[in-house]
């Protein structure tokens, strides 16, 4: 990492119902010299704000134009539909696309589903935004089907939330410029696909210690016999067990 990376900000962008708290406390912990910039963008805007550099990387939701950009998908959220609690779709615990036919659905311009036939009624206009969708919900005037994030970004207490069982997933992806895939991009992809401080993809791992030769043994250590060698018994005298003051040859005969 050189010094210009240390002391410029990592600029990550992320869209609405993201939350990029345990990925920001974990690149605070290896990198505490760079600096992580939060970006927040709307969903429709995150790929410009990669292509034009205001942003590093980016928390974006799929599909978006891939043109001049990589993008590794992360995860998927699962359709709610938002409704009031004194609605009949409070009483259950999930519902259908079926389920919503007779209802009155909110189509905001900025939604991000991405539907074959949006289910249900129009309503008379569509909303300029989410947000503004969320309101109309609360005044009664239909229902709307979001991911889950979105509608815990939203939250009040007047509404809740249930699953739509068929309804169209959402996907989060990691998406940062194609010609920019740097040493500090890679560590943040290392860091959202879970990889430990010392993987091989991630930061230089730490050498292991090489380990500790034994000492040599010194020439006065005791040795233990080679296979098939004889040990001298205690008391028999010299090396190789021969007695004591012995010589070779025949006894002499007496005369």
């Amino acid at each position: 990492m050189t010094d210009a990376d240390a002391s410029s900000p990592f600029r990550l962008a992320y869209v609405p119902g993201v939350t990029p708290t345990k990925w920001v406390r974990i690149w605070a912990e290896r990198l505490p010299d760079v600096p992580l910039t939060l970006v927040p963008v709307s969903a429709a805007d995150a790929p410009d704000q990669l292509r034009d550099r205001s942003a590093d990387v980016g928390l974006v939701r799929l599909p978006i134009d891939r043109t001049g950009l990589s993008a590794i998908p992360l995860y998927t959220e699962i359709p709610v539909v938002v409704a009031p609690k004194d609605h009949v779709v409070a009483a259950v615990d999930e519902v259908s696309i079926a389920d919503l036919a007779d209802e009155i659905i909110q189509h905001p311009l900025d939604d991000v589903l991405v539907w074959e036939r949006v289910p249900g009624l129009p309503a008379a206009d569509r909303p300029a935004t989410t947000a503004d969708a969320i309101e109309l919900v609360a005044a009664g005037v239909g229902l709307l089907v979001v991911p889950q994030s979105l509608a815990r970004l939203h939250h009040r207490k007047d509404l809740v939330y249930r699953t739509v069982s068929d309804g169209p997933e959402s996907r989060i992806a990691l998406s940062w410029p194609e010609d920019e895939t740097t040493e500090l991009v890679e560590e943040f992809i290392g860091i959202v696909r879970g990889r430990t401080v010392n993987s091989s993809r991630g930061r230089t791992p730490t050498a292991a210690e090489p380990k500790k030769k034994r000492p040599a043994a010194s020439s006065s250590a005791r040795q233990k016999p080679a296979a098939g060698a004889r040990t001298p018994r205690p008391g028999s005298g010299a090396k190789g067990g021969k007695p004591k003051g012995g010589k070779k040859g025949k006894p002499r005969r007496r005369s």
